[in-house]
Order: C-alpha cells, then structure tokens, then sequence
C-alpha cells in the first residue's frame, strides 16, 4: 500500500474513533460550546435594548405559567420529557415510548417578561435525568407490553431503561435564544437547532453536558488530534516526496 495512503487510512480511524468516543462518553459538546460561549442577559436587559444582539444570548430568568402540566405526584413542569427503551439480545437499544408534553411559558425577572414555547426546545433539555434501569419484565403498562410483544419480547428478560427529563415551574432558567424585535414587541425566538433550555447553573450544566465517562470524552478528543497530526504528517510527506 503506497504510504500516502497509510497515513489517510490511519487518520481516517483516528477521526472516526474520536467520534464515536465522544459520542460514547454521553457528552454535548456542540450543545455546551453554545451555552457556555453565549453571552448572558437579564430579561429587563433585552427589553430595554433597542437593537437585538445579533447572535444568541443566554437569558437569565424565571418561569410564569398559568396551565403548567400538573403530574400524578402533583409537580407542576412546562416541559416533560420520557423515553423507554429496551435492549434485545445483540441489537442495539429499541424505543417503545417517546413522550414530549410541553407549556408554553414567560421567563421574567422583576423588570419584565417573554414569552416562549419548550416545545421548540434542542434536546436533551439540561437537567438532571431521572434515570430507571431494570427489566423489560416490570415493563407491566398495557401500552409497554404490546409494543414488546411487536418486538417478540413478551415474556423475555431484556435489559430495559427509561429516562425522564422534566422542567419544573419553580426553577430558576438559562435559556439559549436568538431576540428579534416584532410589532409587538421584544421577542425570543429559537436559534438554529431550537432553544438549549438549562434548568442548572452554568458550571453545573457545563458537567452535565461533558458525559459521565470523562475519560472517553478525553481520549476521543486526543485521537481527533491524533488524527489531524497524522493527516497534516500525511501532506508534508507527500510535498516533500
């Protein structure tokens, strides 16, 4: 094999390992460079302002909902999020349930508010999970049961998992968003890939959006590093060839 071709194979694996190491790791990289590299406003801020910063900004602000979703634990949420999955034996994880239940809202602070709607929310919303790992066998839900019937696992033990992301009407928020001005008004309006809605601080989001393998998250960043030196090591010796 010509050696050129030996360094644009090695960089190729070195990229693709890095990738799916990060992805692997369960981090958001994307997701946090957008949150963290926004500049943070106050809700009072923008609706003084009489030219709309012209990227998105993270506002600051709380939540005012007259219909919040009221749950069977009496919680009262603006945004509610659940996936269940299963795991058949040698496949990957299979979804039998994706619920979105959304309000639409006002972040406000005592100088004013706006409105906005978390069904146009980026997932995942940036909060701490409430995660369940058991059994497809404690999956007892009539709906649970027929949509693992369909998947001929009734009666079978998969490994099965649910998370639920939820907004609380008593939270405190960071709202990534894009401001434009209307004839009603200041608005909040969702930037490319819909609002990033953070229901923690911003160091707290910040290592929720790194992943729980830290360790993964690292590598795959070094062997996309790796690649690129290969990559560039590739071309020198081309020119110089």
């Amino acid at each position: 094999m010509p050696p050129i071709l030996v360094f644009a194979l090695a960089a190729v694996v070195l990229f693709a390992g890095g990738i799916f190491a990060i992805r692997a790791s369960g981090a958001r990289p994307g997701m946090a460079r957008r949150l963290a590299g926004a500049r943070e406003v106050r809700v009072g801020d923008l609706l003084d302002t009489q030219l709309p910063p012209n990227r998105p900004v993270r506002v600051a602000g709380r939540i005012r909902c007259p219909d919040p979703i009221v749950t069977e634990t009496d919680d009262r949420l603006v945004a509610f999020h659940r996936d269940v999955q299963v795991k058949p034996p040698g496949g990957p994880w299979r979804t039998i349930e994706r619920i979105r239940e959304a309000r639409g809202f006002e972040l406000w602070d005592h100088d004013g508010s706006l409105g906005m709607d978390p069904a146009l929310a980026a997932e995942p919303l940036v909060v701490i999970p409430h995660v369940w790992r058991g059994s497809s066998r404690e999956l007892t839900n009539d709906a649970y049961r027929s949509a693992l019937a369909r998947l001929g696992a009734d009666g079978a033990a998969w490994p099965a998992r649910s998370v639920t992301r939820m907004v609380s009407v008593v939270e405190r928020l960071l709202v990534l968003a894009s401001v434009q001005h209307s004839e009603a008004g200041v608005v909040l309006a969702p930037p490319p890939g819909g609002y990033v809605i953070s229901g923690l601080e911003l160091d707290d989001a910040m290592r929720l959006l790194g992943g729980h393998r830290q360790w993964l998250l690292l590598g795959g960043y070094a062997a996309i590093a790796m690649g690129a030196l290969v990559a560039v090591a590739g071309v020198v010796w081309a020119a110089l060839g």
